[in-house]
C-alpha cells in the first residue's frame, strides 16, 4: 500500500504534535509533550525536576519549530505552515541536515518508543506505540508494517536502534515517494 507524503505529514501533525487536538500546533502542545515524555520515559515517575527539564527542552523545541514554520507569527502553526516548513527543511535531505529542533524531537520520540530503555525499539514496543494512536482491529497489519521497516541488521539486533530510527524518520519526512519502507514508521497508517 502507498502512503502519500501529504498524508504522512498530516499524520505527524495530527497524531504526534497536536496533542491537544485543536487543529494547530502551538506552545501548549509542546508543554503537553513534555509531560508525556516525562511520564513515559520515567515509566510513571515524573518528578518536578525532571518535568522542569522536559518543559525547558520542549519550550526550546517550540521556539525553534515556530521560527521555522510559523510564517504569520500568530503563535500557531497550521498544517499548511508545517508542511511548507518540512518541504523546505527536510525533503530530499539526510537526517544530519535536518534542523536541530526536528532532530531533538526525533531523538526524544525514540526514547518514548523504547519503553524498556534497551536502545532498540522491538516489535512489542512498536505495537504499543501504534495502538495508542489509532484503532486497529488485528495485530497482523502492525506486525507486517514493522517487518517492512527492518533491514538485515535490524533483524539481527531485534528491531530499530536510534541511528536506524533517525534514518527512517528522515526518509518518512524527506522522501516524497509513496512507497518505501519508512512509510510504515508509525504503523499501517
Amino acid at each position: 500500500m502507498a502512503y502519500s507524503w501529504d498524508n504522512r505529514v498530516d499524520f505527524v501533525v495530527r497524531y504526534m504534535y497536536d496533542i491537544d487536538n485543536n487543529g494547530v500546533l502551538d506552545e501548549n502542545d509542546f508543554q503537553c509533550m513534555a509531560v508525556r515524555a516525562c511520564v513515559v520515559e520515567g515509566k510513571g515517575d515524573c518528578s518536578a525536576n525532571r518535568l522542569a527539564e522536559y518543559k525547558k527542552l520542549m519550550k526550546n523545541l517550540w521556539v525553534e519549530i515556530s521560527e521555522i514554520a510559523d510564517d504569520d507569527k500568530d503563535g500557531k502553526i497550521s498544517n499548511k505552515e508545517f508542511k511548507d516548513a518540512v518541504r523546505k527543511t527536510c525533503v530530499g535531505k539526510k537526517y544530519s541536515e535536518f534542523p536541530q529542533a526536528m532532530k531533538a524531537f526525533i531523538e526524544s520520540n525514540f526514547k518514548i518508543l523504547d519503553i524498556n530503555s534497551d536502545g532498540i525499539v522491538g516489535i512489542e514496543e512498536y505495537r504499543y506505540n501504534c495502538i495508542t494512536r489509532m484503532a486497529i482491529e488485528d495485530v497482523a497489519p502492525i506486525d507486517k508494517a514493522f517487518e517492512s521497516l527492518l533491514n538485515d541488521n535490524d533483524k539481527k539486533v531485534g528491531g530499530l536502534n536510534l541511528d536506524r530510527y533517525q534514518e527512517l524518520y528522515a526518509e518518512f519526512l524527506g522522501n516524497t515517494a509513496d512507497n518505501h519502507p519508512a512509510v510504515y514508521l508509525f504503523g499501517p497508517l
